[in-house]
């Protein structure tokens, strides 16, 4: 009883870093995204605004993780390649190939090891 107890609060945890990850990357690729419509596409100042905002709370977002930053920004980097081939695709309709769904697997186990193997 009490191992499964244990084990329920590491996947709660879990979860909860993934799902750090993923607004951590959602912040930063659509704030930049964002600026970028601004900048370079003729957008209104304000949507160039508001993709700075956006981008400060990015800033913000994975000071909620558990581990220390080193480690934090290390696995992230793995999750922004996967969520950045993933918002190529849903954003700008450009399909992933074998390379890249291959590239953002092994990015995924790096993710895995660095933040969650046991130590």
């Amino acid at each position: 009883m009490i191992r499964s107890r244990r084990d329920r609060g590491e996947a709660d945890r879990v979860i909860r870093s993934l799902a750090l990850f993923v607004l951590a990357g959602l912040c930063e690729i659509g704030g930049g995204y964002l600026v970028w419509q601004w900048w370079r596409q003729g957008a209104p100042p304000l949507v160039g605004v508001l993709g700075a905002a956006v981008l400060v709370l990015y800033g913000f977002v994975p000071t909620y993780q558990p581990q220390h930053f080193g480690r934090v920004y290390a696995a992230y980097g793995g999750m922004f390649i996967v969520l950045a081939i993933v918002w190529g695709w849903a954003v700008d309709r450009i399909a992933p190939d074998r390379f890249d769904l291959l590239g953002g697997a092994l990015c995924l186990v790096g993710v895995a090891v660095v933040m969650y193997w046991p130590r």
